[in-house]
Order: C-alpha cells, then sequence, then structure tokens
C-alpha cells in the first residue's frame, strides 16, 4: 500500500487478513522451528532465529513507515544499535554526535572500541565539525536529532550531502539516524538522504511501556544483507510477542503521537513563561535556535521537552512531589514519564562528560503522555511550587 497515506499503511502494510482464520491482527507465531515435508523443502521458514511470520509482518510494516527498503528488528534499541556497528572492521573510524543517549557512547567506548574500531564525538549541528573529523577511515556518521535530552536539531540534508560528497570521491560513508523521538510520523530521515534509520521500538513505536525492542531500517541490498546476517549469527532477533505489541502500537501511532505533540507543546509553553524555570529546550518554541530547521525537516515537534531546575536538589524536590505524571526512565508511552538525565539515561558520560554537553544535574526531561492536558499541568504546577 505503498501509494496510501501514513495511517492506512501503518494498520494495514504487511498485516493482511490471516489466511487460515480471517484473523484481522497478525497472529503470534509462536514457535521456535517449522515442518519440513522432506530434506531441503519447507514453506518459506526453517528456525525462528532466521525467520519468523510475526516478526516478518513487522519488518514490512516499519519498512513502509520509514520508506526504506527493508527493516530488522532487534531485541532491544542497543541491540540495534550494535547491530549497526557490525558493519564495520578493525581500523574503521566511526562519527557519532556528542548529545545523543548516554548509552550508545557507552557501547562504542567500553565494548566496541575493544575491536579497533575507533569513535569521533562532535557537535553535529555544526557541519564545519563534521567536515574536520572525517578520516580516511571514516565509514559511518550517526546522529540523533532531535538530540536526547537538550533538543538539538541536526540538519539531516546536510549531513547526508556531506556524505554524498565523499562517496562520489570515492569514499564509502553512510549516514545512520537515531528517529527514535520524532517517529516516522513526525520525520523522516530517508527523504532527506539518510542511508539507515534506526529506533527504540520500546518508544513511541510501541506507545504503551510494555515492551523492550529496536529497529534498523536500510536502504541498499548490502544493509539488508548485512543486518539479515547479523540477526541470524548473533539471535538477537525481537521475539514473536514483542513483535506484535510493536504492530498492535503502530496501528495508533499517528492518533497517539498527534496528541503527544498537542500535550508536548502546551507543556513546553507552561513551562517557558514560568518564573521559576529558567531554561527549556523543545524545537516548537519560537525561542529555540533551531526552530526554523525542526520546521523544515519535521512535520511536528513532538513530546520531548527538557527543562532546568538550577540544581540537583531542585531536580529531586520536583519530581517527588508529581502525582499524574510518572518518575521513570525511557520515554514515548501513553503515560507522561519524568525523567532525571543526569542519574537515569547518561549516568555513563561520568560528571566531566555531562558538562561537556552541556547536561546539568538540574535538568529534567519530560514525555509528554495522552493525558488530558489539564491535568498534567496542574501536577506541574504543584511540583514547581517547591521551588
Amino acid at each position: 500500500m505503498s501509494g496510501h497515506g501514513f495511517s492506512t499503511r501503518a494498520i494495514h502494510d504487511g498485516q493482511p487478513a490471516d489466511p487460515l482464520t480471517g484473523a484481522v491482527n497478525v497472529p503470534i507465531y509462536a514457535s521456535s522451528t517449522y515442518a519440513q515435508e522432506e530434506i531441503g523443502k519447507h514453506r518459506g521458514y526453517e528456525y525462528s532465529r532466521v525467520s519468523n511470520p510475526t516478526r516478518e509482518a513487522l519488518e514490512e510494516n516499519l519498512a513502509s513507515l520509514e520508506g526504506g527498503t527493508s527493516a530488522h528488528v532487534f531485541s532491544s534499541g542497543m541491540a540495534a544499535i550494535a547491530a549497526l556497528v557490525t558493519m564495520f572492521k578493525t581500523g574503521d573510524h566511526v562519527i557519532c554526535g556528542s548529545n545523543v543517549y548516554g548509552g550508545t557512547p557507552r557501547l562504542f567506548d567500553q565494548i566496541i572500541a575493544h575491536y579497533g574500531i575507533l569513535f569521533s564525538y562532535v557537535d553535529t549541528t555544526d557541519l564545519e565539525q563534521v567536515r574536520q573529523a572525517i578520516k580516511p577511515t571514516t565509514r559511518l556518521i550517526h546522529i540523533e536529532t532531535p538530540t536526547n535530552p537538550l533538543m538539538q536539531i541536526t540538519d539531516i540534508r546536510a549531513i547526508a550531502d556531506i556524505c554524498h560528497e565523499r562517496r562520489a570521491a570515492g569514499q564509502a560513508i553512510d549516514l545512520s539516524v537515531d528517529n527514535t523521538f520524532m517517529s516516522p510520523y513526525f520525520q523522516r530521515p530517508i527523504e532527506f538522504g539518510a542511508d539507515i534509520v534506526m529506533h527504540s521500538t520500546t518508544k513511541f513505536l510501541n506507545g504503551h511501556s510494555d515492551g523492550l525492542g529496536g529497529v534498523l531500517v536500510a536502504t541498499t541490498p548490502e544493509h539488508k544483507e548485512s543486518f539479515e546476517f547479523v540477526q541470524k549469527c548473533t539471535g538477537g532477533i525481537l521475539s514473536p510477542f514483542e513483535c506484535f505489541l510493536v504492530l498492535r502500537g503502530v496501528k495508533t501511532l499517528a492518533v497517539r503521537m498527534k496528541q503527544h505533540e498537542v500535550n508536548g507543546y502546551a507543556i513546553a509553553n507552561y513551562l517557558a513563561g514560568h518564573a521559576k524555570v529558567p531554561q527549556v529546550y523543545y524545537p516548537g518554541l519560537p525561542q529555540h535556535p533551531q526552530h526554523a530547521l525542526a520546521q523544515r525537516q519535521m512535520s511536528g515537534f513532538g513530546a520531548l521537552i527538557t527543562f532546568e531546575t538550577g540544581s540537583l536538589d531542585n531536580a529531586n524536590a520536583v519530581l517527588r512531589r508529581l502525582r499524574v505524571c510518572t518518575v521513570g526512565e525511557s520515554l514515548g508511552g501513553v503515560e507522561t514519564l519524568v525523567s532525571h538525565p543526569a542519574t537515569m539515561t547518561h549516568a555513563a558520560l561520568g560528571e566531566e562528560g555531562r558538562a561537556r554537553i552541556g547536561l546539568t544535574d538540574g535538568m529534567v526531561r519530560i514525555s509528554a503522555g495522552i493525558e488530558d492536558a489539564e491535568d498534567l499541568l496542574e501536577d506541574l504546577e504543584q511540583a514547581l511550587s517547591v521551588l
């Protein structure tokens, strides 16, 4: 249904009625293996680490939504990132945004670097820094946009152009984009030249805080072959039940994202006008330094807002008073989740690492859910009264 609208594709692509029963939802094929009629003769499935009908349905669906040629789901977002870097060998070089989810540099520096793959971290909003960081051995530029948690926007098309310029000169550099914060409803990096799109499906794609997962969406046969091989060899695939949960979630992605943004915008505007909140990070605010870029490459501004409380003690005091909002890690669920990046998502960076990217102990990140906005604002009002 490639010619249909987003919501239609989200509900139908990869999900025809079950040919056996007519079930409108893809069944959970909870089978590890499949009967073969004779040696080498089967119905397209041999072993569920290699392929599974529920997983294939989800992968077809996500490839359609992102505009890729194939999608490959893994057991978590970090498993997807780990699969991404298996494309490289000793001596290869990767450029990564300096302000990304803290688990990404932890994986790169504390595990992958042991195999001789080199990593550089730059502010990818500065195109000159990106150009200067490229080495003859650079094979990938990996970005998040908006970034976690400072909501900085990287120009996807401009970074893709840099990669394409190098490719034309004989150096193959791929661009991968972590699109978790926006979901394909609000941002489709492949349309701006990205080669690979990554998500933690745990977040908005699932949408209900009840399952872990990750996905890599590819645009070339070479990437497809590489990611399928990693799924087969490492076994870090998404289970049929988890695939079912994401398929369930994606059906309502469009309507959820609309309400997420309505609430996110309301919260951001409320915080921006609060006398005790010195700084708010949300690309939908006109005062955001990259508001115009966000308008160009995103069809909406999303649900993530970060704000400054001034200190660790202040942040803790505010979070302790929340009653409707839920304090916890993660994001993208139907419930509003409030986290403290310095001690949660970015604790692994250490104090110096956080200071280097401008992440303070007083910052609080909100993932606006789809509750009644009035209730969320009242909860924030009473919680911030402690400041």
